[in-house]
């Protein structure tokens, strides 16, 4: 056989293996989330996620656990490898297996490069479908993203403007932990402004716990903001973004 040829065979054999072993990694997963199921967790995490996103019943505690015990088992892979990992772990549409899918890809954190944005973002178009795992993604990968390459909010600014309500979600949650630390005020003001009167209340919700997590380190600059469009904010976003101030900044800010 040619050498090219042989090359070309090697290479396809060494691809078949790998989904191979990418197959038996997630059949072991599912097959531990599932000696752990919780019918009481089960159908209440369905009745909170209020989506199309399928629940094995495994509460969040295993989740976080399997994802610890099972990544000696892929970390010698490449970041490349682990993301296609990772992909197959969020088509499966299953909760648990989304958030393990996410632990392993926020461990790859140190390697991420500038390449990865649009990664993350066809992950969320393609398979981001609850507020939970929106949250999940973004605080723990695309909020350390970032913190990395700060010029990429820009992109966050035109998530908002998305049909994807995801996306719009995103474009806030993604800046909830750097809004605890001070960090990105003016960016968090003008995804606000984008998203002020979104009719979705996941949306809502979303940009609410943002100004409110912002206005840990920024009481002054988010309380103002609030007082000059709380007649254009939705009562959810308003509510969720006050939380913090006192009943007297409160009551003033619920004020018609």
């Amino acid at each position: 056989m040619p050498p090219d040829r042989a090359v070309f065979y090697y290479g396809i054999a060494m691809v078949k293996n790998m989904q191979m072993s990418n197959n038996q990694i997630i059949t072991k997963i599912k097959k531990e989330l599932a000696k752990h199921v919780d019918q009481k967790y089960k159908q209440g995490a369905k009745n909170v996620y209020k989506s199309e996103v399928r629940v094995i019943g495994a509460p969040l505690p295993i989740q976080r656990k399997i994802a610890r015990d099972y990544y000696p088992e892929i970390k010698h892979l490449d970041k490349k490898e682990i993301y296609r990992l990772a992909e197959e772990l969020l088509k499966t549409n299953y909760f648990e297996m989304m958030t393990i899918a996410t632990d392993w890809v926020r461990r790859q954190k140190k390697d991420f490069a500038k390449s990865d944005f649009k990664i993350f973002e066809s992950w969320m178009n393609k398979y981001i479908n609850s507020w939970a795992n929106c949250d999940d993604f973004c605080n723990h990968i695309l909020a350390e993203f970032i913190a990395m390459y700060p010029e990429f909010i820009k992109n966050l600014k035109q998530w908002a403007r998305s049909e994807n309500r995801w996306l719009r979600r995103g474009a806030a949650v993604t800046l909830v932990v750097p809004g605890r630390k001070g960090e990105f005020l003016k960016d968090a003001l003008e995804i606000a402004k984008i998203l002020l009167k979104d009719s979705d209340d996941m949306v809502q919700k979303g940009y609410g716990w943002m100004l409110k997590e912002a206005s840990k380190a920024h009481p002054g600059e988010i309380f103002n903001f609030i007082i000059k469009n709380k007649s254009k904010m939705p009562r959810t976003a308003l509510r969720y973004s006050i939380e913090k101030y006192s009943p007297a900044k409160k009551e003033l800010a619920m004020q018609k």
